[in-house]
């Protein structure tokens, strides 16, 4: 029978109630952080009721695919809360637009563009050089730029495949090491990379999608992890279905699960949740029960049926 010693008071606890006692604690957690989620569940938690006190100072936000969807709206919270803007993207008149609409929704604030295609290998340096040629530094670095692509890899279009590629995992891996030592330096910043809920299992006839945004959650995990006591944090939003124009490009018409009030969130709800959850410190950030139960699924269900449930619910979706 095995025993742990506990020199400082000479007293014998059994393995197996040490064992019990940390699972217990573990599992306390658990409940309350679930209860906290079932709490916050279909509703909004709004920009009024997000309390920054602590981060009120002004500061400079850069945010990629900024000029629509859920990009737009987090470019709304951090102009709510004072933020200078740096906007990035491909479509140069829709960022022009989104540009005018925040300054004359919030006259004084400072929004620089910067038009990119950040599927391009130099996409990250050269919009690096151009806030350094501002004279700006980047306080909160949000990469949200995406897109996907349906249908079976043997039969997809690899130029688009490869751009997405770039765009999810080199681009937002540049962007992170060059603004990164910036932010350490200084003792402060914020990263908000975006993933998915496609980050947590394998999925077929979005093969390419579903695997770049794996490599967003675990790259954001390993660097959260070594920038504790920087001041520096780095958060991954993980949500599911969102109706914005991702499903455009995804080219095989919008989702169905989209229209499902359950099984969707809004652009204006995931932005808030990851504001929320980045100025927390959360590293995963996943919105809404179903989402988190559904990211968890592996756990206890084989991955190889997973992967079969989720084929049959691609087929179904775009069908």
């Amino acid at each position: 029978r095995l025993y742990l010693i506990h020199t400082h008071t000479h007293t014998q606890t059994p393995t197996h109630l040490v064992v019990l006692r940390a699972l217990l604690l573990l599992w306390r957690k658990k409940r309350q952080s679930l209860l906290g989620k079932l709490l916050l569940w279909g509703t909004s938690p709004g920009i009024s009721s997000i309390n920054y006190q602590t981060e009120q100072m002004q500061k400079t936000t850069l945010i990629t695919g900024a000029s629509g969807g859920i990009g737009y709206e987090f470019a709304k919270i951090a102009a709510k809360e004072g933020n200078n803007l740096i906007l990035v993207d491909i479509r140069e008149k829709e960022l022009g637009e989104a540009a005018s609409s925040l300054q004359t929704a919030f006259p004084g604030l400072a929004v620089k563009t910067i038009k990119a295609d950040l599927s391009e290998l130099s996409a990250a340096q050269y919009v690096f050089e151009q806030v350094s040629d501002m004279q700006w530094q980047v306080d909160i670095l949000i990469n949200n730029a995406g897109y996907g692509l349906f249908g079976y890899f043997a039969e997809t279009d690899w130029n688009r495949e490869g751009k997405m590629i770039l765009l999810h995992v080199y681009t937002l891996t540049h962007l992170t090491k060059l603004f990164l030592p910036g932010m350490i330096q200084r003792g402060y910043g914020r990263i908000m990379n975006m993933a998915s809920m496609a980050a947590f299992q394998p999925g077929p006839l979005m093969a390419l999608y579903y695997s770049t945004k794996a490599y967003v959650l675990s790259f954001s995990e390993a660097i959260a992890n070594e920038l504790q006591g920087t001041g520096v944090t780095v958060t991954v939003l993980c949500p599911g279905m969102t109706p914005t124009g991702f499903q455009a490009t995804v080219g095989s018409g919008e989702s169905k699960f989209t229209k499902k009030k359950l099984m969707s969130t809004t652009a204006t709800e995931v932005a808030e949740y990851g504001f929320k959850a980045m100025h927390k410190g959360k590293v995963v950030a996943i919105p809404g029960i179903i989402n988190y139960l559904l990211a968890n699924a592996n756990r206890f269900v084989p991955r190889n049926v997973v992967t079969a449930i989720l084929r049959k619910g691609q087929e179904k979706n775009r069908s």
